[in-house]
């Protein structure tokens, strides 16, 4: 990624979870220089072009799953369709690089909705965290979703060998 769109994902996030969502916390941890970014970008020219974001990581021993965080979308772009978009293509890029692993998800409860349209299943919570209720939702390898909305069927590359 080129320095101008680590800064424009990096202020995207900050506007979202810290300005936003009044949670104060290090949000550059160490796990971006490892982590697939997964955005989308209206005119680059302009302050704030970041639209839909999320950041991808692949678990270690001891928590196996591919873990999907940071997931935000612009004020601006919320219901109309851009964060079905992004969950698409995030979970689209999962399946080609990692296919046989599990997918998790923290997520504000009042999102389980969003998340199970994707095959997401609630594991874990609620719990509090900076004082918003989680819960960790949880995607098998190897299942299909149909989206809603369109009624198209996404499903895996690797489901059908």
């Amino acid at each position: 990624m080129s320095a101008r769109e680590i800064y424009l994902i990096l202020r995207a996030r900050s506007a979202v979870f810290v300005v936003e969502r009044s949670c104060v916390y290090l949000d550059a941890d160490g796990h971006d220089e490892t982590a697939l970014h997964v955005f989308a970008v209206e005119d680059m020219s302009l302050p704030m072009p970041v639209m839909a974001y999320a950041r991808i990581q692949l678990g270690d021993s001891e928590d196996p799953e591919v873990l999907i965080d940071r997931v935000l979308t612009s004020p601006e772009r919320r219901g109309d369709g851009t964060a079905e978009m992004l969950m698409e293509r995030v979970l689209q890029a999962i399946a080609e690089r990692w296919p046989a692993c599990a997918v998790r998800v923290t997520a504000p409860v009042g999102l389980r909705a969003f998340y199970e349209r994707f095959g997401f299943r609630k594991s874990e919570g609620p719990f509090l965290d900076h004082g918003t209720a989680f819960i960790v939702v949880t995607r098998r390898p190897r299942e299909s979703v149909r989206h809603e909305r369109t009624g198209l069927a996404l499903v895996n590359t690797y489901e059908l060998l």
